[in-house]
């Protein structure tokens, strides 16, 4: 159960993001439920999130690769729960979600792109500082652009797992 209660979705202040979240996404999902307690975090975290599911270039597929290895670093399961259809739908296969919690073991499971990109994930995840050579590795896949949002997406998915691990929001709550 999470840590507060979610925030009550009847209340006027919050009337116009809730619309705005169920026109996007046809409903307002447990995160975005206690991210309404606050209006303003949940404005920014909806519109900075809507750019990097949406509005990007980065390939669905490693979008949904990455978020997929952050949950499983960071042991966000309701992260992961939420992902895995768009995963899937994305392209991710069902070997590859299995193989991710030890994608070095097997170098048929993932090409080299997506090798290089786990690499990145795990450097930015687990110790932040990305050394040289994976850098120069993912790098050599995509133009500036490109990296840029890989780089923001594996930040935005840490900062989304930590804010759901830190209130304990999971799938199976009942927000009401």
């Amino acid at each position: 159960m999470a840590r507060i209660p979610y925030a009550d979705l009847t209340r006027e202040e919050v009337q116009p993001l809730v619309q705005k979240i169920k026109a996007e996404r046809g409903e307002v999902l447990h995160l975005y439920r206690m991210l309404m307690h606050s209006v303003p975090v949940a404005t920014g975290w909806l519109g900075y999130l809507t750019a990097i599911r949406q509005q990007c270039k980065l390939s669905a597929a490693l979008r949904e690769l990455v978020i997929m290895r952050v949950a499983h670093i960071n042991g966000a399961p309701y992260e992961a729960d939420q992902h895995r259809p768009f995963a899937l739908k994305a392209g991710v296969t069902e070997a590859q979600l299995n193989a991710l919690a030890n994608w070095r073991a097997d170098e048929s499971v993932f090409d080299q792109t997506q090798r290089d990109v786990l690499a990145y994930t795990d450097a930015m995840t687990t110790h932040v500082h990305v050394p040289d050579e994976v850098a120069t590795a993912v790098r050599q896949h995509f133009d500036h652009e490109q990296l840029v949002e890989l780089t923001a997406t594996i930040a935005a998915y840490n900062m989304v797992s930590r804010f759901l691990e830190a209130m304990q929001i999971h799938s199976d709550d009942r927000p009401d």
